[in-house]
């Protein structure tokens, strides 16, 4: 018999490596004999660089580039497949993280280090960059990343325009006659699963910019800026991208670079699960195990395990689904793909004691599942 487990992390208690180890750990107590195929997984937040690269076995690469405050801060990316792929997460040249929240003003804030990012990846030869979008700090459009990469952005003075979405107001001309050609061999493609526009009360700067910092006043100021960036993009492409889904995420990251590069948006989850060769290694196995800390109705709005169940689903195969708890909605998963559903909780407990139980319920309720199945087989064979 072969397994896939191929489980996200859950958040506060257990990273994506541990929830694998605990239910492998689980079923090797019933089924010794399985093989079993672990990956732990990403839906294109924080840390899924890190992950991809043990995963896969590629390298993290690790450059000094421009923090979203403008100062300089160490930031990692995935080089995978042979070299050929970069994957670049953006929290960590411009993630919400690394900015204290007394000075979280996406007025200032800047994209710049994901562009150097982009770089240093052309560098090295890569000819496919991933841009996995979540956890900004950034209300500018992308053009703190537009401009490391040799787009011009000036004023009426003819000056090129200082950092952040407050500055971008400003903009007068954009010339990208300098963008860097190593871009016109590349395939762009950016992880995203949030579909708000870029413009408007479900855009950019007034649904994320509050968590970045913005007043009401400043949501105006950065609407305002991200309207003109995008006037002169579409001056610049002929495509109007401001309502398109998708170019909201990350204070709009995005718009620059399919404007200018031909960039794709991407479901996160699924091309992570992609990229890991899952749908390929579907046909192979017999079960499939998947997971997230809580599993409920969001489950199904771009999370990994519902990734992973549709693929599943397509290749005919059970998914069984272990979480932390079972939330509103939960049950509506039963009819994309999820055959199961487990609760790793065993006992009335505080939210400190589930968090530092974590590994050993969910190894005991891996277990106890592995049980039942293997007692539903006894019992099938009996009867037949």
């Amino acid at each position: 018999m072969e397994i896939l487990v191929a489980c996200d992390s859950f958040k506060e208690s257990l990273t994506a490596e541990a929830v694998v180890e605990a239910i492998v750990t689980g079923f090797s107590d019933i089924f010794p004999q399985a093989r079993y195929h672990a990956f732990p997984m990403a839906d294109g937040g924080e840390g899924t660089a890190a992950i991809m690269a043990r995963t896969l076995g590629g390298q993290l690469e690790r450059r000094l580039v421009c923090g979203p405050l403008g100062v300089p801060v160490a930031a990692r990316f995935a080089v995978l497949n042979e070299g050929r792929t970069a994957l670049i997460e953006l929290a960590e040249a411009a993630g919400l993280a690394q900015v204290p929240p007394e000075s979280r003003e996406p007025l200032f804030t800047t994209t710049r280090g994901v562009g150097e990012l982009m770089l240093a990846a052309l560098d090295l030869g890569c000819e496919h960059l991933v841009l996995a979008l979540g956890g900004s700090a950034t209300c500018d459009g992308g053009a703190g990343l537009l401009q490391a990469l040799g787009v011009s952005l000036r004023d009426l003075r003819g000056e090129e325009i200082a950092q952040g979405g407050g500055p971008l107001g400003s903009v007068f001309t954009l010339d990208d006659a300098k963008l860097d050609p190593r871009l016109a061999g590349c395939r762009i493609e950016i992880l995203c699963d949030v579909t708000a526009p870029l413009l408007g009360e479900s855009g950019a700067a007034a649904v994320f910019g509050p968590q970045k910092g913005a007043t009401p006043p400043m949501v105006t100021i950065l609407n305002g800026a991200l309207a003109r960036l995008s006037s002169l993009l579409e001056a610049r492409c002929g495509r109007d991208l401001s309502m398109d889904a998708g170019m909201g995420a990350a204070g709009g990251t995005a718009l620059g670079l399919v404007a200018l590069c031909g960039a794709t948006l991407v479901p996160g989850a699924g091309a992570i699960a992609r990229l890991l060769g899952l749908d390929t290694l579907m046909s192979q196995v017999d079960l499939v195990i998947t997971g997230e800390g809580r599993l409920d109705g969001q489950t199904a709005q771009g999370k990994a395990p519902h990734a992973i169940a549709s693929m599943a689903r397509q290749a005919g195969k059970p998914v069984l689904a272990f979480a932390g708890t079972l939330g509103e909605d939960c049950e509506k998963l039963y009819e994309l793909g999820f055959d199961a559903l487990f609760s790793s909780l065993d006992r009335p407990c505080s939210l400190e004691e589930a968090l530092s139980d974590a590994a050993p319920s969910l190894r005991r309720c891996a277990r106890n599942v592995a049980a039942g199945l293997a007692v539903g087989r006894s019992f099938q064979a009996v009867q037949e």
